[in-house]
């Protein structure tokens, strides 16, 4: 079973482009990846900018709509992820629950879903789903 687990840090909604974390913590966070990696579940994992040197695209009227960051409205916003395979939902939890986030933080937890999730309707429809995420994946190694 594969899971993202979100990182969510309180305040990152309302930080300056650039803002980045500092040394201290990113040596913190390395060795908890480290150990996600020796334990051979982690598949990817990656720190995202802030909010405000972003933009989100939305559909009113079927129409897309940019808007640059920061968002007003946000009142959590993403810093960051790590995708990790794991035999269940428990085990999911507890890496999660081994790291070393800061008291501002927290760890959203969402099992993503497997093609065989769906029914044989939804998999007719996207039936060249697999062959795509396949070639997604080459194309990165």
């Amino acid at each position: 079973m594969r899971f993202m687990m979100l990182m969510i840090p309180k305040g990152y909604e309302s930080a300056e482009p650039g803002t980045l974390p500092p040394a201290d913590r990113v040596a913190v966070m390395m060795k908890y990846n480290e150990s996600l990696q020796i334990a051979g579940v982690l598949l990817a994992l990656d720190g995202l900018h802030p909010p405000s040197m972003g933009a989100r695209v939305s559909f009113e009227g079927g129409r897309p709509h940019v808007t640059d960051g920061p968002f007003s409205e946000a009142k959590e916003v993403l810093g960051g992820y790590w995708m990790i395979q794991v035999k269940s939902r428990e085990e999911a939890i507890a890496w999660a629950s081994r790291c070393p986030g800061a008291e501002n933080e927290v760890i959203e937890i969402r099992q993503v879903m497997e093609f065989d999730d769906f029914p044989a309707d939804v998999q007719g429809a996207a039936c060249d789903f697999e062959k795509l995420q396949q070639s997604t994946q080459a194309n990165r190694n």
